[in-house]
């Protein structure tokens, strides 16, 4: 073999040895713990999320869900605006070279809101941009296109979310009248009582199936009132149930009694509907 050809074989030889050493991490194997964990964050970055729009045709996102894909364009600005009272403190990006990421703010003294404006430098570009705040970190992908872009985008929040259920609940259980499990507005509250007693009631009222008698609270684990039902000029007993200091009755009552004691000891409220 002649010297030159040696030469070449050596030089190709290395070449060989160079490639292999600096091998993308693509094309080297991974372990079954390796493959799971991009399995799954390629799930996350490619899943098919939530998508929708908000006020002033800003494209909003439910936080945490996927990873989102902000698409925008040359000679354009995206506006990524964070919750409002959020504190950034970090903006990295996978491409500064071809990528820009300004900052800007809105609202009031104590409720700005931060937006990252960004602007690619040109179309078919992909990176991926991580920002840390005061109470969060957003991964999101940016992507350019030629002509199509997101003008506005900001997200839903679980939190938020779970926060107006909460409240619309708490008011709903704030209309809600002890013992008769219904808003206050489907009652009949066009009781009138007379007589007096140291039990006397405070509270009557009717879903139109049953009559729920509401007693003082220092009634509660003492011997209540037997109820009478008047009909047909007769005194009659119909079923209740003392549920603390509340008289859950099993009828829709028109005229009753409540009698307590006997002889001059004994005491009587008188109850009519419709006053």
């Amino acid at each position: 073999m002649s010297l030159p050809r040696i030469r070449a074989v050596a030089l190709c030889t290395g070449l060989l040895v160079t490639i292999a050493a600096t091998a993308p991490a693509h094309a080297q194997g991974l372990s079954p713990t390796e493959a799971r964990g991009t399995s799954i964050s390629d799930q996350w970055q490619h899943g098919q999320g939530i998508v929708t729009h908000g006020p002033d045709g800003k494209v909003i996102f439910l936080f945490g869900q996927v990873q989102p894909s902000v698409v925008c364009s040359p000679l354009q600005v995206c506006d990524i605006e964070l919750q409002p009272g959020e504190i950034v403190r970090d903006v990295l990006l996978g491409d500064t070279v071809r990528w820009k990421v300004e900052p800007a703010t809105s609202g009031a003294p104590g409720g700005q809101a931060v937006h990252l404006i960004v602007k690619p430098a040109e179309a078919g570009l992909v990176t991926s941009m991580v920002v840390t705040t005061s109470r969060r970190t957003y991964h999101i992908q940016l992507k350019s296109h030629q002509t199509q872009y997101m003008a506005r985008v900001g997200f839903e929040y679980p939190e938020d979310v779970s926060a107006r259920f909460a409240e619309i609940n708490a008011r709903i259980e704030a209309s809600i009248v002890p013992g008769a499990g219904v808003p206050a507005d489907q009652l009949n509250f066009a009781f009138s009582v007379s007589g007096s007693a140291r039990w006397r009631p405070t509270r009557i009222y009717s879903d139109g199936m049953k009559t729920y008698i509401q007693f003082p609270s220092t009634l509660a684990g003492q011997d209540a009132p037997v109820l009478f039902v008047i009909s047909g000029g007769e005194n009659r007993i119909v079923n209740y149930r003392m549920n603390g200091s509340m008289m859950v009755v099993d009828y829709h009552i028109d005229h009753a009694i409540l009698v307590s004691g006997v002889g001059r000891s004994q005491e009587k409220i008188t109850i009519r509907r419709g006053g």
